[in-house]
């Protein structure tokens, strides 16, 4: 993975402070022009194009209160990760995942189930080997993914579209910007690969919206 800095104007993306989404998605601008990721080799088949719809789900449920990600299941692609955190390293840069195997949830986003959309990264390849989203571009509409929650909850999240952008085109305002309920972002690399920069020219991100929530802490 690689990255370009942060804005210094950035600290916080509380779940409902809706001005300070505003500058996360101005700050992460800059990063996302040149692409969240950069892998060692290419995927073993391209991805395909975007589909679906980005609407709210027609009867959303209430709202979950903050409380960090463990554990990532996508049963449709086999995928059960543990899950780490992703901060900002001190050159202003987003943290990635330090292998292929876990995957990390972004700490200046919403924690999953709150308001907003809470970022989850992984790479696609890692040393020659498939990396924890390898499949991620073979996700498709109404397709589950369950995230464990610290307090023991699990939020559980419906696809609803899958979109492939370039890396110096980044839809940062549909990925990253406001929305009225409680959303999910998976992102990861796609597209050609560049030997000579040791990068992919695209990243792929799964939308999902929460669906359900399974008891073990507050809601509200």
């Amino acid at each position: 993975m690689s990255n370009t800095p942060f804005r210094r104007l950035f600290r916080s993306f509380p779940a409902i402070a809706r001005a300070r989404r505003a500058l996360f998605v101005t700050a992460l601008l800059a990063v996302l022009g040149a692409g969240l990721c950069g892998c060692t080799i290419p995927p073993t088949r391209g991805p395909a194009a975007g589909y679906g719809s980005s609407a709210a789900p027609a009867t959303p449920p209430v709202l979950m209160s903050k409380s960090k990600p463990v554990h990532l299941h996508i049963p449709a692609i086999a995928t059960d990760a543990e899950l780490i955190d992703l901060g900002l390293r001190s050159d202003g840069t987003m943290e990635v995942p330090p292998d292929g195997v876990q995957a990390g949830w972004y700490t200046g986003a919403p924690t999953p189930g709150e308001l907003g959309p809470a970022i989850i990264a992984g790479h696609v390849d890692w040393r020659g080997h498939p990396g924890v989203f390898n499949r991620l571009r073979d996700l498709g509409p109404d397709d589950q993914i369950d995230i464990t929650r610290e307090d023991g909850s699990t939020a559980m999240f419906r696809v609803t579209r899958r979109e492939q952008y370039p890396k110096n085109a980044f839809a940062t305002a549909a990925v990253y910007g406001d929305i009225d309920h409680a959303g999910l972002r998976l992102i990861t690399c796609g597209g050609s690969f560049d030997a000579k920069a040791r990068s992919y020219a695209d990243n792929i991100v799964v939308f999902a919206d929460l669906v359900g929530v399974r008891p073990g802490g507050e809601t509200r």
